[in-house]
């Protein structure tokens, strides 16, 4: 293909998956930092008003006793910082650090998915029964129907074709977007 002068070439699939994975844990980052302040913000108690010059010797006492007695009815209390919140904004700051972002493909999962179930034929993107058909792209791109593409391997994995048998019973529809995901990443690495 011909590129436009000044313009540079489509970026592949793969390099494109990495800023998304970039962003979404700064974005949980950026959350949990936020909810991080504000579990802080519930220990900051209130500022006890200052005394003024006038409010000394017998005209301050005079005051004193007079807020005791309105203090001695019952009042509903506030409190600067509640547990409740605190517990709140601890509880989701553990889920949000804790948990792991939410990708539209696991490739680690993938990997795991293709170990243990597709090495025994495909060890390094190889093919023992039939070899010319590797998962190399290259022989993706000819011999898979649907071309080089993730949507023709989840149908391959998931259906099976010639001496490939199918997973579609076997693998639940995330492992099966993983591990096609994972072949098509790696195709061009194996």
């Amino acid at each position: 293909a011909i590129l436009a002068q000044g313009s540079s070439p489509p970026l592949p699939r793969s390099v494109c998956i990495l800023p998304a994975a970039t962003m979404s844990r700064t974005a949980c980052a950026l959350l949990a930092a936020g909810l991080g302040l504000y579990g802080a913000q519930c220990f900051v108690a209130p500022s006890a008003s200052r005394g003024t010059p006038e409010a000394s010797g017998a005209a301050g006492l005079r005051q004193h006793v007079t807020a005791s007695l309105e203090s001695a009815a019952p009042q509903v209390s506030s409190s600067a910082w509640s547990p409740l919140a605190l517990g709140a904004a601890l509880g989701l700051l553990a889920a949000v650090a804790g948990g792991r972002p939410a990708l539209a493909a696991d490739l680690e999962n993938g990997e795991s998915v293709f170990q243990g179930n597709c090495t025994a034929c495909h060890a390094g993107g190889n093919n023992t029964v039939v070899p010319e058909k590797k998962l190399k792209k290259e022989a993706i791109e000819k011999y898979l129907t649907g071309g080089y593409n993730v949507d023709a391997i989840k149908y391959q994995v998931t259906n099976g074709k010639n001496s490939m048998p199918a997973f579609g019973e076997k693998l639940g529809p995330d492992d099966i977007d993983d591990v096609a995901n994972y072949v098509f990443n790696q195709a061009t690495k194996w």
